[in-house]
């Protein structure tokens, strides 16, 4: 298992080719090859090749139900290995961009094991939808083990 733990928000803007900078020191945690795909809530996911290896072996142990089959299908077939351009950037794919509507400004977040890219208009309606619910959310996972 890796240690990787990403965290923190960037702002950078996509270009029209689909490419997008991530930060210098993201760049490094990443290393050479990394998996871009569809995540949940309209954002990308993106993953270092062995937390990628983690995902994937766990969604194997996953029943052969319909939901896990249509999951699959939505998770995998939107993944790709990329790696970076001698500028940093990255090349999102057409279907990926759309996903996410990335247009022009992107906001990239840090979640323990992976990356986040959202447009900046889907991550403020996120950010303005959850605020005041944070609290009550932070209370629910967090007070039975404080308790």
């Amino acid at each position: 298992m890796g240690d990787f733990m990403f965290m923190g928000e960037y702002h950078h803007t996509i270009d029209d080719k689909g490419r997008l900078t991530l930060p210098a020191k993201i760049r490094e945690q990443l290393g050479n090859e990394f998996v871009v795909t569809r995540g949940l809530d309209n954002c990308l996911f993106i993953y270092p090749q062995e937390e990628w290896n983690q995902v994937i072996s766990k969604y194997k142990e996953l029943p052969n139900t319909k939901d896990a089959r249509n999951f699959m299908r939505f998770f995998l077939s939107g993944a790709t290995l990329t790696n970076f351009d001698k500028q940093g950037r990255i090349n999102i794919p057409i279907p990926l961009s759309k996903y996410a509507a990335l247009e022009k400004d992107c906001v990239i977040i840090g979640v323990n094991d992976r990356l986040e890219i959202w447009s900046q208009t889907a991550w403020n309606q996120f950010i303005e939808t959850n605020e005041e619910n944070f609290s009550d959310i932070a209370d629910k996972l967090f007070s039975a083990e404080l308790g």
